[in-house]
């Protein structure tokens, strides 16, 4: 099946056709493997090992197609994922860095004020969240499981004479799937993240934290597209600082010729984590910007520091929803739903 064929068969189950406003219709671009690869009906995904000193990359592809990547390289600043692929373009919903601030990667998790280092921006030598190397779980012909280990910490950090490294604060054990979701070309890539201190750690305030992500500037209100929450609140303006299930950009691709709106949300867990032992995270409030990047973060809105003593552990989960058309379209709702089931 070519991928035109399968992308309208794909649009037919949903019953839509996917436009902001006019008549045009939703139309898959033709694409074919390169490279003289067969095509593959289904989900298929790979590690690099590149060199031993390095950690890995591991690429999911859907009919031979990239999907997305995610990059732990030990000279990046923390792991990522990038492209994240839009389900009918194939554009990257996100980008790798853009103006301004182009230190955001994509979809990524870190954070900043974390001990005295930042682990959001800034230099390698500021903090580090380290990859100690990426596997494949479980792969079927509709979904993926990556896994990975991190450290945080500040390995490249210039030492005086007889100064002794600072040890590593945090320990993070990553579990990611991407599944595609049936009767849609819509995918999702769920994130659980344990968190554990390895020292005292505390956090002080800061807007710089957790799971961000980076879209593409066509997505976003300032590059004309649009920004919405679970409660129906729009833009920067209505949705900074308030708690929503989910947070949504989506609009018009750019550079094509046909008419194609896609978006990426972005999920809360209800339980994220318990908020009986970690209080700061009940309805946990989002930080959000027109210029295309929001994450669900509280450390920005709280009063007090949060604190991991050592040996305690923290986990997180956030779901990654890639679509085609509106967050209507995408039914949301009902994939945060069963999110929270989970």
């Amino acid at each position: 099946m070519k991928r035109r064929t399968f992308l309208t068969s794909s649009l037919a189950l949903t019953g839509t056709a996917f436009s902001l406003g006019t008549s045009s219709p939703l139309v898959a671009g033709p694409l074919t493997p390169g490279g003289g690869e067969k095509p593959e009906e289904h989900i298929t995904a790979y590690v690099v090992d590149s060199k031993p000193e390095m950690t890995y990359e591991a690429w999911i592809r859907r009919n031979n197609v990239s999907l997305t990547s995610y990059r732990a390289f030990k000279h990046q600043k923390y792991p990522y994922f990038f492209p994240v692929a839009g389900p009918v373009s194939g554009l990257s919903l996100t980008t790798e860095t853009s103006l301004p601030w182009p230190h955001h990667r994509s979809v990524f998790f870190g954070c900043d004020k974390v001990n005295g280092g930042n682990y959001w921006q800034g230099t390698l030598r500021d903090g580090q969240i380290v990859s100690q190397g990426v596997s494949l779980g479980e792969v079927t012909e509709t979904s993926c499981r990556i896994k990975d280990r991190c450290l945080w910490g500040k390995p490249l950090k210039p030492l005086s004479a007889g100064e002794s490294p600072e040890p590593d604060i945090i320990e993070d054990t990553r579990l990611f799937e991407l599944k595609l979701l049936e009767g849609t070309v819509n995918y999702v890539i769920d994130a659980d993240i344990t968190m554990k201190a390895l020292v005292d750690v505390k956090v002080e305030r800061t807007n710089h934290g957790l799971y961000g992500v980076r879209v593409s500037p066509e997505l976003a209100p300032d590059g004309g597209g649009n920004l919405v929450n679970s409660n129906g609140k729009r833009g920067q303006k209505e949705t900074e600082g308030k708690p929503a299930n989910w947070m949504a950009y989506y609009g018009r691709r750019s550079g094509l010729k046909e008419e194609i709106v896609e978006g990426i949300a972005v999920m809360i867990h209800p339980r994220h984590p318990d908020t009986e032992a970690f209080p700061t995270f009940k309805n946990c409030p989002w930080f959000t910007r027109d210029y295309g990047n929001c994450s669900p973060m509280p450390m920005n809105f709280m009063s007090d520091p949060l604190t991991l003593p050592k040996g305690e552990s923290i986990r997180l989960k956030y779901r990654i929803v890639a679509f085609a058309g509106t967050p209507e379209n995408a039914r949301l709702d009902a994939l945060w739903e069963d999110f929270a089931s989970t």
